[in-house]
């Protein structure tokens, strides 16, 4: 199963999740420094930079040996060693935050419903999007609001993650945040909930387009609900595919979808130190529409997956903001003890050859006001029809003289 993630500031990550589980001889308790040194070795065997960064990663084999004694001991032990690698994708989760993922993936988690992501100067924590009538939405939340404490403790400088171990906790425990929007200062105290993760969310607009909205595609219904969506909207005009603020999710996802809108041609390239791999469309689209897609900052990894392979496949135009730019390739790897270690193994490519790594998808039609690209995106489609319906009419005209 593939995944893709945001992490740090707001850094977006390709993740492949592959649940390898240590088998110890019968009867062996496993020991913390064999949790450390079979993290150790996943890195050396799949990091996708056999120099590992300019890092001697022989020399950090045994190099904490002696200070572990016990499972934390062993935990601290492999962050030091992975941060060596100065790849902020590279991360250990400890067994919560593994299971906080899994979580995710199966569309149910523990939480107050929002997204966040870390200011480029690494000092604030902004919300970019709330669930539609979870606990943070409905006690005043919004996009924009910077958080800047969490139950008394400061968040400046912390990452998404690290609040995310802050904010999370048992259903119906509360948690107070400090806010900042503007000007404005405000304390919500605010009661954490299981949230169910919906994707996709479509309808049909007046001018006879139809809009869906990709809000994730970590969730393992993402693809499903994408179908249900374009069955519902199989008799609009055009599509507006709207990934403005998605971060990501899983692969598998991003392929499926893809290939529900794909006449033909590759969706996506994965390069790793084993060679080189191509995801094909399977040229049996479920529908052949107009598309325009819209994107900004925040969309990345699989939202750059998805809007990459329809305009270097000429199968959409992309309106709005060039995206975040993230095209590395993470497996998440289960440890002995229930943690994990994500281990970048490979970069992507779009079908046209291009490495959007820090660079991004640039769009065809460049727009900034959020409001104005759903209006640019109609009105393109809008047109588009009219333009074919015209041909389709010449054509029909044609065939009766």
């Amino acid at each position: 199963m593939k995944l893709f993630r945001r992490v740090g500031t707001s850094l977006l990550v390709l993740l492949t999740i592959i649940f390898t589980v240590y088998q110890p001889a019968s009867g062996h308790r496993t020991q913390p420094v064999e949790i450390y040194h079979h993290a150790w070795e996943l890195v050396r065997d799949n990091y996708y930079d056999a120099n590992f960064n300019g890092r001697d990663w022989l020399s950090l084999e045994h190099k904490y040996d002696g200070d572990i004694r016990s499972i934390p001991d062993a935990y601290r032990s492999i962050k030091l060693m992975l941060e060596t690698l100065n790849d902020p994708y590279t991360r250990f989760l400890d067994p919560r935050a593994f299971q906080d993922e899994n979580d995710a993936i199966d569309s149910h988690v523990v939480g107050i419903g929002i997204n966040l992501q870390q200011s480029k100067d690494h000092q604030h924590l902004i919300v970019t999007r709330t669930i539609k009538d979870g606990p943070a939405e409905n006690a005043g939340m919004q996009a924009g609001d910077e958080i800047v404490a969490i139950d008394g403790l400061k968040a400046i400088g912390m990452n998404p993650e690290q609040a995310a171990e802050h904010i999370r906790g048992k259903v119906d425990t509360p948690v107070e945040l400090a806010i900042k929007h503007g000007d404005l200062n405000k304390t919500l105290n605010i009661t954490r909930k299981e949230i169910s993760i919906h994707a996709v969310t479509a309808k049909l607009l007046d001018s006879g387009v139809g809009y869906i909205q990709l809000s994730t595609f970590i969730a393992s219904d993402a693809s499903r609900e994408f179908r249900k969506a374009l069955q519902v909207l199989a008799n609009a005009d055009g599509i507006v595919i709207d990934v403005r603020d998605n971060p990501g999710g899983l692969l598998s996802n991003a392929l499926e979808i893809s290939d529900m809108l794909l006449e033909n041609g590759a969706i996506v390239s994965t390069i790793s130190r084993h060679g080189k791999h191509t995801d094909v469309s399977s040229g049996d689209p479920l529908t052949r529409k107009p598309i325009a897609v819209l994107v900004d900052e925040d969309s990345a990894s699989a939202s750059e997956i998805l809007a990459s392979a329809l305009q270097d496949n000429g199968r959409g135009v992309i309106v709005g903001t060039r995206t975040y730019g993230k095209g590395l390739v993470q497996e998440i790897n289960r440890l002995p003890s229930g943690a994990a270690v994500h281990i970048t193994v490979s970069r992507y490519l779009t079908p046209g050859g291009s490495d959007i790594n820090k660079v991004g998808v640039v769009p065809d039609i460049t727009v900034s006001d959020k409001t104005d690209q759903m209006k640019v995106a109609v009105a393109y489609l809008r047109e588009k029809v009219a333009t074919l319906k015209s041909e389709e009419t010449n054509r029909l005209s044609l065939a009766s003289y």
